[in-house]
């Protein structure tokens, strides 16, 4: 009980952190509020003296920060979250519309998440029916290429092919169900395929599980083993899929702008902008009390698809009998990706040739030019340095902050929830208030964020594995926590969470890219990946090339990172592959095991007597 009070009260403390650091943004950008309300009210008026005193009078802002900030908090238990800065109407009625636009278009999106997530997995699920998982090579090289697509460069091509060009859907507004198809692809195509990745790769572990080898013995349908191994994995997800669900609630800036939907993405960037701290404010709490709530929801689903072998310590090892395999994907994967940039990097990315405008790919360009003339491969070779560096240095920053944290549940938890509720776009304007504008903006808000799913993960995968049989009997033989931690948790948890930072490397770039493509990354003339498509994009139709080229290589990337991750797999256990094989033989007459053991979580099928002996 005090533990859960001292995790509600520091969940508490990290919402008012960020609330109050909202709330200082202009003093601690050194920007004069009245003058930024004065632009976005009326860009043409000029901001004499004596015009900004009459805001600074309307808004109170004479009376210093925390002032407004304590006038603000007072009305928040009446529902009173004060006046927009901007319209001067009621901030709450808007912010509760906004939120409700945002959920819809998050629900359908989770749902296309889920569809798509379903059909990743669904050659694993097929195979680890039928008992032929063995020797099974690492896939997912179109799920990862579907994964590392920009989602800005997807809802442009949805807008302008299927709801221009072709007519199917609107593309443009927000005025009923219809409206939600073009967005939702855009944003659940690529979640999906991130959380289709993750299960795909536990779901082997699962099959090879004593309870599933004991069932297939016994002549149990494979339907049925399939449903019990996503029962199986799933808790494990859980938290990364409340993170995505935060994260397309308030994240999806670039798509709502794109599709001019009204949600609270949209409507926190353009409070943030125009420094408009009531909606920003109200915004940013509203979503930390989703989280909060995504969070529980996720816990108490965890425990409910578990069961009592969570807080018995029945569970079997889920990470000791990951397959190796070898495959040739990654070193052909990243010969083209070498082949790409040596081509480009001795051609000028700032060369301009008004005469070469939008040409196709040609001998001389063979990525073709832009609207500048300029070429498109030299471009993209020189922008994959700073992007790909840039993102190989945040993930391992990631990583390792996502692992430390991770250990620590009980803080991480809320700190995790509190920074998810914090949009890339919005933590990059933070960041540049605080350390002012420039390159390292866009890294530095980027890894504020990025260590989340990773700690989350680290959470969930942790709380699962000390509820393993093989570590209460390593407990019980005298193993102290130091020795469990390097021997046993460590080794268990480390390679699913390392797989998991290679399949956010693309995300991280994709981030910065749209930080770029909103004008918060890199300016011109840099060849960032980010700019080259906020660039081009407005000539997509014209010369698509120019917008390909780009993509392309963040596909490549994607593609390279997930054959990548099925590398980093922990080695079988000796003893355990033994018994596993020795399993496999028993025929459909034996009694090695009940059929009811493939009911996951109970503590009246404990798993088998190897799982015991076999802890190192």
């Amino acid at each position: 009980m005090r533990s859960r009070v001292g995790t509600l009260l520091w969940r508490a403390g990290l919402a008012a952190l960020l609330v109050c650091g909202i709330g200082l943004l202009p003093w601690l950008s050194h920007t004069d509020p009245a003058l930024t309300v004065l632009k976005t009210r009326s860009a043409d008026r000029d901001p004499t003296p004596e015009v900004l005193d009459a805001i600074r009078t309307q808004l109170g802002l004479d009376e210093g920060p925390l002032h407004l900030l304590g006038q603000w908090l007072s009305g928040l238990p009446r529902g009173d979250a004060g006046r927009s800065w901007i319209s001067g109407t009621e901030v709450m009625p808007g912010v509760l519309q906004a939120l409700g636009v945002s959920l819809l278009l998050m629900a359908v999106a989770l749902a296309v998440a889920v569809v798509t997530a379903a059909g990743v997995c669904a050659r694993t699920l097929c195979l680890g029916a039928r008992r032929s998982l063995d020797g099974r090579p690492v896939g997912g090289s179109g799920s990862a290429v579907l994964a590392a697509l920009p989602e800005f460069l997807t809802a442009s091509v949805l807008a302008t092919v299927v709801g221009v060009q072709w007519g199917w859907l609107p593309a443009l507004g927000w005025y009923g169900p219809q409206w939600t198809v073009l967005p939702a692809l855009a944003l659940g195509l690529p979640a999906g395929a991130v959380l289709g990745r993750l299960l795909d790769d536990q779901l082997p572990a699962a099959f090879a599980e004593p309870w599933a080898v004991a069932a297939a013995a016994r002549g149990l349908r494979g339907r049925v083993i399939a449903r019990k191994a996503l029962r199986r994995c799933v808790p494990g997800l859980l938290p990364n899929l409340g993170l995505f669900v935060v994260g397309l609630t308030g994240g999806s800036v670039a798509v709502e702008q794109i599709f001019d939907i009204p949600g609270l993405g949209r409507t926190t960037l353009q409070a943030a902008i125009a420094q408009d701290l009531p909606v920003l404010q109200t915004g940013t709490l509203v979503l930390v009390a989703l989280a909060a709530v995504t969070t529980g929801g996720g816990r108490l689903a965890a425990r409910l698809l578990i069961g009592p072998a969570l807080r018995d310590g029945a569970l079997p090892a889920l990470h000791t009998s990951s397959p190796t395999t070898r495959s040739l994907r990654p070193l052909a994967y990243s010969l083209l990706l070498l082949v790409v940039i040596a081509l480009g990097l001795p051609r000028d990315p700032l060369a301009l040739d008004t005469r070469a405008r939008l040409q196709p790919p040609s001998t001389a360009h063979p990525f073709g030019t832009d609207a500048l003339g300029r070429d498109v491969l030299a471009r993209v070779a020189h922008g994959a340095l700073d992007s790909l560096l840039l993102a190989l240095a945040i993930g391992a920053i990631a990583l390792t902050a996502g692992v430390l944290l991770g250990l620590l549940p009980r803080l991480s938890g809320p700190l995790v929830d509190t920074v998810n509720a914090v949009p890339p776009v919005l933590a990059a304007l933070l960041v540049s208030a605080v350390w002012g504008s420039g390159p390292t903006t866009p890294v530095l808000a980027v890894a504020v964020v990025a260590w989340a799913p990773l700690a989350a993960h680290t959470s969930a995968l942790l709380r699962q594995e000390r509820a393993t049989v093989h570590l209460t009997a390593t407990r019980a033989l005298g193993a102290g926590p130091w020795y469990l931690l390097r021997s046993e948790l460590l080794p268990a948890v480390l390679p699913p969470v390392a797989r998991h930072a290679l399949l956010r490397l693309p995300g991280i770039a994709l981030a910065l890219a749209s930080l770029g493509f909103l004008g918060l990354g890199a300016q011109p003339p840099s060849p960032e990946w980010g700019l080259l498509l906020a660039e081009n994009q407005p000539y997509a139709e014209r010369a698509p090339w120019a917008v390909l080229a780009p993509a392309a290589v963040l596909a490549l990337l994607g593609a390279l990172a997930v054959t990548a991750a099925g590398a980093l797999r922990r080695p079988r256990r000796r003893r355990m592959a033994g018994e596993a094989d020795k399993a496999d033989k028993v025929g459909p007459g034996a009694t090695a095991e009940p059929a009811g053991s493939a009911d996951l979580g109970t503590h009246e099928h404990p798993a088998p007597e190897g799982e015991l002996t076999g802890t190192r």
